[in-house]
């Protein structure tokens, strides 16, 4: 894969940032699935959506701290999963300091489109939640350069948050380079 630096990215990138610039800022990176027989899943992050804080009304964080969302208040860099529909495991990173409860939901992969096939492809699941990506054998994410533009748009599904919420432009998409002819 052109640009990857197999470089895993350290507490500090998801610590020293909100949701809104890592949202962006994970774009093009490489997230890392490692089973336990040893096959190995690399993927270019390709769709973000930010999620910020209790003030953000399509964030789960807006009911405060809640069992499901106790993660979210914990320092970035964990993995926060989550279960919809009683089938879909939706992977997010924690982003921010410690009690400022932020996340990016993964939404895409570079061979993988849709958060709940992104979950399913990479085979999530409850054990995930709370896993540091710093220090973590199983999902890490690795810097890697981009190949592409970012674009912005609404963010997906989130129509209960009411028209301002749901229409902020915190959804991030790599849009590939155009081959010339």
């Amino acid at each position: 894969m052109e640009g990857i630096t197999n470089s895993r990215l350290p507490k500090p990138f998801f610590v020293n940032h909100d949701s809104l610039f890592l949202a962006s800022a994970l774009i093009g990176k490489t997230l890392v699935r490692q089973f336990e027989d040893g096959h190995r899943i690399r993927s270019r992050i390709t769709e973000t959506e930010a999620y910020l804080g209790v003030e953000d009304l399509a964030s789960h964080a807006r009911r405060g701290r809640t069992p499901r969302t106790e993660v979210m208040y914990a320092e970035g860099g964990q993995v926060y999963v989550y279960l919809i529909y009683g089938i879909h495991w939706l992977l997010n990173i924690v982003t921010g300091a410690e009690e400022s409860p932020q996340a990016v939901l993964i939404r895409g992969l570079e061979h993988c489109s849709g958060p709940g096939r992104v979950g399913k492809w990479l085979k999530m699941d409850s054990s995930f939640y709370g896993e540091p990506l710093d220090t973590s054998n199983r999902i890490w994410v690795e810097d890697s350069s981009i190949s592409g533009e970012i674009i912005t748009t609404a963010r997906i599904g989130v129509d209960f948050a009411g028209p301002i919420w749901k229409n902020k432009p915190w959804r991030f998409v790599l849009r590939p380079k155009q081959k010339s002819r």
